[in-house]
Formats: structure tokens, C-alpha cells, sequence
């Protein structure tokens, strides 16, 4: 479907791409990874045609129609739901001609045309999407004029997943979503039915939804098939293959360069000598690998502990204009090193509680208790934005550092990342990647008590993610977590909090149970909306009537599900472990404890082998008992 023939492109003497070859096939759903800056973008462009390369080309099957969100955000009177149609440009053409055609042979094409592409069905279809991504019925007919660009975002996402492209290019999709969407569309897209590219450094999307790895590094594209975990492991024994070649290869240089230098003069030996010397020539060497080292995340905790608890709402409310709260009836507490994520859709007041808690609201009524020393964090998404494009990180670093010499100051910026000119690169010139590193260093300047993140990985490619998992997991302080993010929530979060119907109440269960809860609300929202609308929910209903008779089969279900379950909680367990052995010095400072380690990862590991063993043999029964059930339908 797609083909990518040697593609070259360079900005400067670097060159982005080279000689870069990719083929996907057709309905393949593929995940686009590489360090931010490798040119992932940059080859979305010129798939799309935005940009043209030095040399090769690409190919498509003709006709193939290709979809993106565009980067500005639509805008007019226009409702979403009349915007989401109209990006079905056929349907649009269709039922304009439909209303003028007076030929009998045209007017008939036209409706089998219609008939054919489900045209009916499409306001249905429209809708749901919509909803997934967080728009309720009121929402649909409100014009995009009056919705903030990001919410327009979120619409200009619902039109080009409505139009259905026979190629789908994505250029991170959650960046606009709150956690809720996110897990709707990452259930989206793992039932698309045509090829997708994504560019993304969500590690749960690149796991749930995609087929197919494509890794961008040093200008070339290798596919791996499996989400992000299967390419990390792929590409690490590819690697270790490699240096095991390139050792044995050097061993077997040396050998020959040893000989040639023995030998080489002796009139008995000259021969061989110069036979091993047109070896030599002859060896093509392997590559050493380079490996950019992902630089730390630092987030300084409290030098002094506070005593518990660290705040305490009673009754408390929360808002913006009198007697209209956005929370209210709260009745919340937060202690020292606790990890709490916040879930619910954007709008509910996540974003408010956060100012409530750093200070920067005070509570309408009710009571708010926290110590006076307390030192609060906070970083937020928009704060990228507010940046000064003039200032330098040395310059911020400054302001906070009014008395520190230069050298201190300097440190300082190197801890943070930003080593020697970098430390006096203006904030316009950074990436966001680095802005962020920047704000994140900022936010915990201070050694806070609490630390209060906002999307902090918006702009974060994998590796930074994962700096940023084991810094929040190494922070001594209490963190409240905002994210889209599922993984770092998961492997973050301790306790999770629901912020909505105008109040915040603790969840009772995990990351896991809210992706369940989300998605059976989404499906039982699409049940509600299609009563007999359209033909195609007529069908849908009678496919949930045939499904009554698997009714019996769903123990096995129940079974394999658990252990999914279990499975997932063994793999973050054996994480966290594998983060613990990995600090240096472990064993030197406290070789028990590694030890006490070690022996945990042991016995995770025989738990794991034993739990996919019970899964294999359960989802092969349920296979088995599935297959038995839907030729008894057919029949």
C-alpha cells in the first residue's frame, strides 16, 4: 500500500533521511518512533507532499486517498457535527446532486451510491466519533467559533477518523486529549480498517494500537512487527547481536593485522601475508553502536519532611465566579510521598483542583488546612507557551539564583540538561521537548513538599518519558499527576482520584478498571443514540441478540481477562524491580537489599511464565469455543 524507495532529504549537511526505505501493506497500522529532532515529521511532510526530497520517491496504490489533521484549527459557524460530515466529500457531492438530478439513470446511481458507502448512517457515525472524543449531543450542534483551539483540534481529529483515508497520518493525536479520549481512541484505532502511520511517544497507544514499529534513527527506517514493548526488546537483541559481530570481527582484524605484520617480510610467508592483506580489505566493518544517552529529569525533593497530612479539604469548594463552583463537597487529604493521579475529561475541574491545591485558588467555602512551611510545585502545559522567547535557561536559572556565582548557576543549568551554550540558547530556539525538561526543573526548584504535574509529557519523546518515570518514582516529596499518558500514570500513580460531577472522589481500583469503565461507557452512549436509527443499527441489534448465546461462554472470558490482568500487574512489578537494580551502586551501598531484589524479580518472573501459561490455555478453549459457537450461527 505504502512504499517509501530510498529517500533521501537534509536540512544543511544533516541529513534527515538517507536512503530511508519503508513498505507497509495494506491495513497495516503502523507506530512512527525516533529521538525528537530524528525527522519524523519532516517525513510525514513529504508523504503528504508538503515537502519535496533530495532523491527517491514514494509510491501509492492510484486513487488512494490520504488523511491528516491539519495543523491550524478549523474555525467558523459551522457546528462539529455539520464539520465532521462535510470531510466525506463524496456524501457531500453525492446528496448536493441528489437534490437538482432529474435523469432516472443518474438519480439511480446516485442512491446505490449512497446505499453503498452507508450515506444514511453517517450522522450516527459522525456522532459517536464526536462523542469519543469527549463532545456530548449539545456540544455536536454548538458552532467550532465557539470552542478553544484545542477543543477545535479534538474536531478536526473526529472529521478526518469520520472521512476514513485509505492512509491515515497521525502527528501525535493525544497531544489535545485528556486521558478519557485517549483511551477511546486508542480502541479506535486498533480496529481501523485501512493502513495508519502514527507519530507518537504515547508508549500505551504504540502498544495497544499499532501492528507494526517504524524506527527513524540515523536517517534510516526499520520496521519491527508487535507494539513498543516488542520493539524494545527486538531492537535490544539486534543490538547485542551486533556487538557480539562487530567483537568477533575486531578479534579476527587484529589477527590478521598481527599476521601481516610477522610475516609480511619473510619471502616463505609473503603470499598468505598478502592474501590476509586483500581480506582485510575485502571486511566491510560493523558499525559501532552510537547511542545518544537520555539525559535525567531532576526533580528535587524536600529537604525536611513535613508531618502528615500535607493538605486536608473539608467541605471545601472551588471556582471562578461567586456562588457558581466548578467543585464543591470536597473532602480530600494528601500526605508525604503520596502519588495520586487525577482522571477524568478535560472540563470536569482537574485543572482546578491543581490551582486550589498550589495556592493559586482559594477555596469559595469550606476548609483548606495545610502547614505554613509547606512548598509547593507546579508545572503546567500552558506555561510552554508564556515562555519568554528571548530568555535563556541560564537567564531563568538566574532569577532563581540571585546570589550564586557564575559557576553555580552553570551547574545548575547542567543538571538540568543544558551544558555549556546550551545553557545560553534563547526559549524560542529550544524544542519543546527541552522547554519542558526546562519547566520541570523550575517547577521543583524550590524542593518542594508537593509537586502538582499538568500534562508534563506532552512534548516528551519515549526515552524522556521514561526520565521522567523514574524521576517522579525517585522524588521524595508528594506528586499530583495530570496526564494522558495511561503509563505513566500506571507506573507513577499509588492512589487515583475522579474528578467529576462537580466534585473529586478517590477510584477503587486500578489504571486497568478506569480504561473499562471508560470504554463500556462509551459503548452503552452508542446503544442509547442508535434506538432504530438507521439500518445499520437495525443489523447491530440483531447482532447483539445472536450474542445472548455466548452468554455461557463467558467464564473463559472472565478467565482469560484475569489473567490479562495479572500478566500486566507482573510486567509493571518486574519494572519497577528492574528500576531499583538498575541505580548505581546498589550493591555496594546496600547489598541485602539488592539481594531481597533480585530474589523478588526471580519469583515475579516464574508467577508471569506460570500466568501466560493458564492465559494460552484459556484463550485458546475460548478460541476453540467461539469458532464452535459462529458456525452454529452460519448454519
Amino acid at each position: 500500500m505504502l512504499h517509501v524507495n530510498e529517500l533521501t532529504y537534509r536540512i544543511g549537511p544533516r541529513a534527515l533521511l538517507d536512503k530511508a526505505t519503508l513498505g507497509l501493506p495494506d491495513g497495516a497500522r503502523a507506530g512512527l518512533v525516533g529521538r525528537n529532532g530524528a525527522g519524523k515529521s519532516t517525513l510525514l511532510a513529504i508523504l503528504l507532499g508538503r515537502l519535496a526530497p533530495e532523491s527517491g520517491s514514494v509510491s501509492l496504490p492510484k486513487g488512494a486517498r490520504i488523511g491528516t489533521v491539519e495543523q491550524e484549527a478549523p474555525d467558523g459557524p459551522q457546528s462539529l457535527a455539520e464539520f465532521v460530515l462535510a470531510a466525506d466529500t463524496e456524501r457531500s457531492a453525492l446528496l448536493e446532486e441528489a437534490e437538482t438530478a432529474c435523469e432516472p439513470t443518474r438519480i439511480a446511481d446516485i442512491q446505490t451510491r449512497l446505499a453503498d458507502i452507508d450515506a444514511h448512517a453517517a450522522p450516527a457515525r459522525a456522532a459517536r466519533i464526536l462523542h469519543g472524543l469527549g463532545f456530548d449531543a449539545e456540544a455536536q450542534a454548538r458552532s467550532l467559533s465557539e470552542f478553544s483551539g484545542g477543543w477545535r483540534m479534538r474536531v478536526a481529529l473526529a472529521a478526518v477518523l469520520f472521512a476514513e483515508p485509505d492512509v491515515l497520518l497521525l502527528d501525535e493525536p493525544t497531544n489535545y486529549l485528556d486521558l478519557e479520549g485517549t483511551l477511546w481512541l486508542q480502541s479506535y484505532l486498533a480496529r481501523y480498517p485501512r493502513t495508519v502511520l502514527i507519530v507518537s511517544h504515547d508508549r500505551d497507544l504504540l502498544n495497544t494500537s499499532v501492528d507494526t514499529i517504524v524506527h527513524l534513527d540515523g536517517g534510516k527506517l526499520t520496521a519491527y512487527r508487535g507494539g513498543y514493548d516488542a520493539f524494545e526488546r527486538q531492537r535490544a537483541e539486534r543490538q547485542a547481536l551486533q556487538l557480539k559481530l562487530k567483537k568477533r570481527q575486531d578479534d579476527q582484524r587484529r589477527h590478521m593485522e598481527a599476521f601481516v605484520a610477522r610475516f609480511r617480510a619473510k619471502a616463505t610467508k609473503a603470499r598468505q601475508a598478502q592474501s590476509r592483506l586483500k581480506a582485510l580489505a575485502r571486511l566491510q566493518p560493523i558499525a559501532a553502536l552510537v547511542e545518544d544517552a537520555a539525559i535525567p529529569i531532576v526533580l528535587d525533593g524536600p529537604e525536611r519532611p513535613l508531618a502528615a497530612p500535607l493538605v486536608a479539604l473539608d467541605d471545601a469548594a472551588a471556582g471562578y465566579a461567586a456562588d457558581m463552583p466548578v467543585l464543591a463537597g470536597l473532602d480530600l487529604r494528601i500526605d508525604p510521598e503520596d502519588r495520586i493521579g487525577l482522571l477524568g475529561a478535560n472540563g470536569n475541574g482537574k485543572s482546578t483542583l491543581a490551582k486550589l491545591l498550589s495556592g493559586r485558588l482559594k477555596p469559595m467555602h469550606g476548609r483548606l488546612k495545610q502547614s505554613s512551611k509547606i512548598v509547593t510545585g507546579y508545572f503546567a502545559q500552558h506555561q510552554l507557551d508564556e515562555l519568554d522567547a528571548l530568555q535563556t535557561p541560564y537567564q531563568l536559572l538566574r532569577a532563581k539564583m540571585p546570589e550564586a556565582t557564575e559557576a553555580q548557576v552553570r551547574a545548575r543549568a547542567g543538571a538540568l540538561g543544558f551544558a555549556a551554550e546550551r545553557a545560553n540558547t534563547r526559549a524560542g530556539d529550544l524544542s519543546g521537548g527541552e522547554k519542558a525538561r526546562m519547566l520541570l526543573g523550575l517547577a521543583a526548584f524550590g524542593k518542594p513538599h508537593l509537586l502538582i504535574l499538568d500534562e508534563p509529557t506532552n512534548h516528551l519523546d519515549v526515552d524522556a518519558r521514561e526520565a521522567l518515570v523514574r524521576a517522579i518514582n525517585e522524588y521524595t516529596g508528594a506528586v499530583i499527576l495530570i496526564s494522558h499518558d495511561k503509563h505513566l500514570i500506571e507506573t507513577c500513580a499509588d492512589r487515583l482520584w475522579v474528578v467529576g460531577e462537580g466534585t473529586v472522589r478517590p477510584f477503587d481500583g486500578d489504571i486497568d478498571d478506569y480504561r473499562q469503565q471508560v470504554l463500556q461507557a462509551a459503548g452503552l452512549a452508542r446503544r442509547a443514540r442508535g434506538n432504530g436509527a438507521t439500518d445499520k443499527d437495525a443489523r447491530a441489534g440483531k447482532r447483539r441478540e445472536s450474542a445472548d448465546q455466548r452468554l455461557a461462554l463467558q467464564p473463559l472470558r472472565d478467565q482469560v481477562k484475569a489473567a490479562e490482568t495479572r500478566m500486566a500487574k507482573l510486567q509493571a512489578g518486574l519494572k519497577k524491580i528492574d528500576l531499583a537494580l538498575a541505580e548505581p551502586g546498589l550493591y555496594d551501598r546496600n547489598p541485602k537489599r539488592g539481594a531481597e531484589l533480585a530474589k523478588l524479580r526471580s519469583e515475579a518472573e516464574r508467577n508471569l511464565t506460570a500466568t501466560e501459561e493458564t492465559w494460552l490455555k484459556a484463550s485458546s478453549e475460548l478460541e476453540i469455543a467461539e469458532a464452535a459457537v459462529e458456525a452454529g450461527a452460519e448454519r
